[in-house]
């Protein structure tokens, strides 16, 4: 037996900010030190979401989608970090030290007294500003804007990426930042039908 189309959006919308509601509590909840269980938990959450997004034909209603939009937003633009951040750890094996500023200290010779230079600082900034880009383009439906962000991150990062702690770092936050935005930016616009 099939529900009427709009029960059904009403059923989707629903169970969206349901989701995100909980996906939002367990960013905010391990948002200081991001662990692997919790950020699992939220990012089946949101792959669960856009699953359901793109099975169920039926749009949310205008009453529903604009929590959700708010509620997507703030679930990208949170969530990124702390999901780019354990990434990275995960991938360094949390060998690579944070800096002051956000940025990354390289490594230099143990003959040298000067402290470990910082490269790549203002990340978390530009980390917000970049999801915040990615993910109202893919809510209005103008995903192209994507390659816009990033290449305008990769020239102005340029000169920081001689090293390949740096390179790596960039490559691997950069697409764990971006990826946890676009599938909830995503989930929101094929909710709106």
């Amino acid at each position: 037996m099939f529900l009427p189309g709009s029960l059904t959006g009403v059923i989707l919308g629903s169970a969206l900010v349901a989701a995100f509601i909980a996906t939002l509590i367990i960013i905010l909840v391990t948002r200081s030190r991001p662990r692997t269980a919790a950020l699992l938990a939220a990012a089946i959450l949101i792959v669960t979401s856009l699953v359901a997004a793109a099975m169920v034909p039926a749009a949310a209603p205008l009453a529903l989608t604009i929590p959700l939009a708010l509620l997507g937003v703030a679930v990208a633009l949170l969530g990124g970090d702390p999901a780019a951040r354990r990434v990275l750890a995960l991938a360094s094996n949390s060998m690579v030290r944070e800096g002051p500023n956000g940025g990354i200290l390289l490594r230099t010779p143990a003959a040298t007294i000067e402290p470990a230079p910082e490269v790549m600082r203002g990340g978390v900034t530009i980390g917000y500003l970049e999801r915040t880009a990615v993910v109202l383009a893919i809510i209005v439906g103008y995903p192209e804007a994507i390659a816009v962000v990033v290449a305008i991150k990769g020239i102005a990062r340029f000169t920081e990426l001689g090293t390949p702690e740096a390179r790596e770092r960039f490559i691997i936050g950069t697409l764990a930042s971006l990826g946890w935005a676009c599938v909830v930016a995503a989930t929101v616009h094929l909710s709106m039908g």
